[in-house]
């Protein structure tokens, strides 16, 4: 077959930078195709949904392709591994992980000129640039209107849900010798249950945070322990002065307003985690795929109490550590039967994906799965992990291969 030309692929890049400049987000899926289409690809997007159970095509832009399962598909495979698929029929369509920076957005159906596939080096260095491309499109235009969001959703979110999730990071971040994934369960309607991170100067500051209740005022009071915490670091603040400053905005905002977290502090250069934890559970170290104990030091009451200063803990963590972080809703959620999930099932959960060599977002999806199946998918509480991987080269597998 002959080799793809970098000419027109080329030509397919300025298309699509030009075409999307100053297009509304409901317009993106015609104009990928139509540039698409004048370089001789065939390309339709789909997006995860929320729950990350399924990759959909773009309202009104499915070309023929229905929805995708990501256990049990091709196309899930593609997403869950982060690694293009071919098909396999003669037709020569692909799978191709779409993601911008490393967080996975969904995949592409894609089908190159002249028969080209995945074993040709030039062709699949050629897609890597294209599909990077489209998900940095998407990521950009996604602030702008509902579109995306709407596409994604499986069912409606309230309002407190919503106040959280506008103030969330992106749920996966890499750097070299770091990855970080963060999800909220149940999607459509969390409500106290809050994380953050930022990494700067070689070092990662992570928080995850629950208020009490389950309402708009415990979504109010997650958002101010995030801004307090953002605001903290910013201010070069020691972990410490900043706890103490989310116990103050929560004393002035009213009485017996209380929550929990785990707010800290990991050096990249030598592993050394620093935390306060407030009455929150214990985050879990791994080490060698294997859960080798809480960490329990820098324990202080609630948030939410005056003059109440922390001790802060120390770990010192070997290359290939994960830390595991947690709120109460994952190990309380209940069966049918008033069995709880249980610190030993989320360990278990967490080791055989280890075992199996996932990275920190697919590890993260595992883990919010079981909870759910154990509660027959009806959560009765917020439930949220935070999966920090420290010198593992794990960050690598998040590249689009």
């Amino acid at each position: 077959m002959p080799p793809l030309d970098e000419s027109a692929t080329l030509r397919l890049i300025g298309d699509l930078i030009d075409g999307t400049h100053l297009a509304i987000p409901d317009r993106l899926g015609s104009v990928f195709a139509s540039a698409a289409e004048r370089a001789g690809w065939e390309i339709v997007v789909l997006l995860i949904d929320y729950e990350q159970r399924e990759l959909r095509p773009l309202p009104g832009d499915a070309q023929g392709v229905g929805s995708q399962s990501v256990d049990g598909t091709l196309a899930g495979r593609c997403f869950r591994q982060v690694e293009a698929v071919d098909i396999g029929h003669s037709d020569g369509y692909m799978w191709v992980p779409l993601i911008d920076g490393v967080e996975r957005l969904g995949v592409l159906r894609l089908r190159l000129p002249g028969g080209a596939g995945l074993q040709d080096v030039a062709a699949s260095r050629h897609v890597r640039w294209v599909a990077q491309l489209i998900a940095h499109l998407i990521a950009s235009k996604t602030p702008y209107a509902d579109y995306f969001h709407i596409a994604r959703l499986t069912q409606q979110r309230s309002v407190p849900s919503e106040l959280i999730w506008s103030a969330l990071p992106p749920l996966t971040v890499a750097c070299e010798g770091l990855v970080i994934a963060g999800g909220l369960e149940p999607t459509h309607a969390v409500a106290g249950d809050i994380f953050d991170y930022a990494i700067d100067d070689d070092v990662a500051h992570i928080a995850i945070a629950d208020a009490t209740g389950h309402d708009l005022r415990a979504a109010l009071v997650g958002a101010m322990i995030l801004a307090t915490f953002r605001a903290g670091r910013r201010r070069l603040l020691e972990i410490d002065a900043t706890v103490a400053e989310i116990d103050n905005v929560l004393l002035a905002y009213e009485a017996y307003t209380y929550a929990t977290g785990v707010f800290g502090q990991l050096d990249l250069t030598n592993g050394v985690f620093r935390y306060v934890n407030a009455g929150h559970p214990a985050p879990l170290l791994l080490r060698d795929g294997k859960v080798v104990k809480p960490l329990d030091a820098g324990r202080r009451i609630l948030l939410g109490w005056p003059d109440h200063r922390a001790t802060i803990g120390v770990e010192h963590l070997e290359p290939g550590d994960w830390l595991v972080f947690h709120t109460d809703g994952v190990t309380e959620a209940r069966d049918e039967h008033h069995t709880f999930f249980g610190l030993e099932r989320l360990i278990d959960v967490v080791e055989r994906c280890a075992a199996h060599h996932q990275n920190a977002a697919e590890t993260l999806r595992g883990v919010m799965h079981a909870v759910l199946a154990h509660q027959s998918q009806v959560l009765q509480d917020d439930a949220t992990v935070v999966v920090v991987q420290w010198m593992t080269a794990r960050e690598s597998e998040l590249e689009a291969t």
